[in-house]
């Protein structure tokens, strides 16, 4: 009798790549007529065990000869060579099996048809199917051969292996160190390129669950071993930098639209209305109208893109002396302030967590710094009769929604200028306004948000939890940002909520100094993102309030 295999659309074995062993002997399968369905039971039975990788799987077949008697005795060895099979998934249904199939007829056992062994999905182990799936783990050859070469009485005393990575695909190797963590974790890593090229990354990270701190100080270290394609991010497609065009194009668009929204008192009656008056009926203004304003609001735009520019090329000239890549900048408009920010992506893993902090606060110093400059300078011109031309008036209001900027206003303009319904500034103090107000909320600590991946790399990472909890809730009551606080906690929640991934050294202190510079930035940040209540604003005289 003939017995065939059917290949399988999600699972494909291949016996020759899986090397098995041949089946035990038995006095059945010994028979003149017995089939070889023992056989193909016995390895597919082994060959889940034995595959690791889903593409290592590909299908066999066979085929013999053989009686009524034979095919009966092959399909009962078959069974009782798939219990191991069912030891290693006895906690899944096994409503389906590879198990041999026969039509009905007459006589039970009897198929008049070649039996196929089939599988069915409901007898998919989840765990394996997400090994086989997952990325690559680490070689035992190359882990037996680390222990056995780099740790030892002078560097690292190994005492127990745990999982290590999101998927558990690495190694965590848990000890006792034997010198000073730097010296020793660069001697690893030199050792470690020594004997398996580029092919694994070494962190060394806190001893998870450790009852204590090193007796040297510090923190107990633990070392952890990731294959170089699992740990290092991914180059930039030609996708992404399709969608970083377009996104650019948007932003440009809304830092346009801005600069059209700055000249408010000089747009027409009809627009204003359409856009400011919830209650407003009609059919919608005619866009064109908008046409003659775009000259003047270019120069609005052009700041608060090159304040952008700007932030971003901080970060490229943070990274580049320290060898770190990174991606292209992902610009998200918005139609308030021009823009989000940019998104920019690490494609390095970093070494050390000085090194995420400077890179991570090189933008928004840079972006301030100009912002800051734009503003006052804009602040300056706004105050001076000769350049009265080139003003626009504003709503007072504006004023009131920054409590530093709006008594650095106060100071600079004078109480007359700025108790009043609108106020008369140069488009400076717009853009600068605008882009340290951008500045600001991309310094929150939260997140992937730079001021996030600073605080990561000054407090670390169990820090971030707890400053990320209390600004949602600042930004959820509108604490920090007043009107602007929902979509800035929306943006932050979509695109920037997961941390940054671990350094290779996640355990070296980042430095006083730099933690000291970080808790002044985000005083700086509160105090921007404050809004002037209206007491407070009519007492120091920022903006018109006509009631309380």
């Amino acid at each position: 009798m003939a017995a065939a295999l059917a290949s399988s659309p999600l699972v494909h074995l291949n016996a020759s790549r899986l090397r098995l062993p041949r089946p035990r002997p038995s006095a059945s399968s010994s028979a003149p007529g017995c089939s070889r369905g023992a056989s193909l039971g016995w390895r597919l039975a082994v060959g889940w065990r034995a595959g690791r990788r889903c593409d290592r799987l590909r299908c066999f077949s066979s085929d013999g000869g053989g009686g009524e008697e034979g095919e009966k005795r092959g399909e009962e060895e078959a069974s009782a060579a798939a219990a191991p099979a069912e030891e290693l998934g006895s906690e899944r249904s096994r409503s389906g099996s590879f198990s041999s199939s026969s039509s009905s007829s007459g006589t039970p056992g009897v198929s008049s048809e070649p039996p196929l062994l089939r599988f069915s999905v409901d007898n998919i182990d989840t765990v394996k199917l997400l090994e086989l799936l997952g990325p690559e783990k680490v070689d035992p050859a190359d882990v037996k051969a680390i222990k056995e070469k780099l740790f030892g009485y002078t560097t690292f005393w190994l005492t127990k292996e745990e999982p290590f990575g999101d998927l558990g695909e690495g190694v965590l190797f848990i000890g006792n160190l034997r010198g000073k963590r730097e010296e020793i974790f660069a001697k690893l890593q030199r050792q470690l390129r020594e004997l398996t090229g580029d092919k694994y990354n070494l962190f060394m990270v806190e001893e998870p669950n450790s009852e204590g701190d090193d007796p040297r100080g510090g923190p107990r270290v633990s070392f952890g071993l990731l294959r170089k394609e699992v740990s290092e991010p991914g180059p930039t497609t030609l996708w992404q930098y399709v969608i970083s065009l377009l996104l650019f194009l948007l932003t440009m668009f809304s830092c346009v639209e801005l600069g059209i929204a700055s000249k408010i008192s000089s747009l027409p009656p009809e627009i204003v209305t359409y856009f400011t008056d919830p209650n407003a009926t009609g059919p919608p203004p005619d866009m064109q109208l908008l046409l003659p304003f775009v000259e003047s609001a270019l120069p609005v735009a052009y700041g608060v893109l090159a304040i952008q520019i700007f932030h971003e090329i901080g970060h490229f000239l943070a990274a580049f002396p320290k060898n770190v890549k990174l991606s292209i900048p992902f610009f998200i408009p918005n139609f308030t302030l021009g823009t989000f920010g940019a998104i920019t992506q690490f494609k390095s893993i970093l070494p050390d967590k000085k090194t995420m902090f400077d890179i991570s606060m090189a933008g928004p110093v840079a972006g301030a710094a100009l912002s800051f400059s734009m503003f006052f300078v804009g602040l300056l011109l706004s105050s001076n009769p000769v350049g009265a031309s080139d003003l626009v008036e504003v709503p007072s209001q504006l004023f009131q929604g920054s409590l530093l900027l709006g008594l650095i206003s106060r100071a600079t303009l004078g109480y007359s200028a700025m108790h009043a319904a609108t106020v008369s500034i140069h488009p400076l103090v717009i853009a600068g306004w605008c882009g340290l107000t951008t500045s600001a909320f991309n310094m929150l600590p939260v997140g992937c948000l730079d001021g996030g991946r600073a605080l990561q790399g000054a407090f670390g990472k169990d820090a971030l939890f707890g400053f990320g909890l209390t600004t949602y809730s600042l930004l959820g009551l509108g604490v920090l940002g007043g009107p602007l606080s929902l979509p800035w906690g929306l943006y932050v929640l979509i695109c920037q909520r997961t941390p940054e991934k671990p350094c290779l050294n996640d355990v070296s202190d980042a430095g006083t100094w730099r933690r000291a510079a970080l808790i002044a930035s985000v005083f700086l940040v509160v105090l921007t993102l404050i809004p002037l209540w209206d007491e407070l604003a009519e007492e120091l005289g920022v903006g018109l309030v006509t009631s309380f």
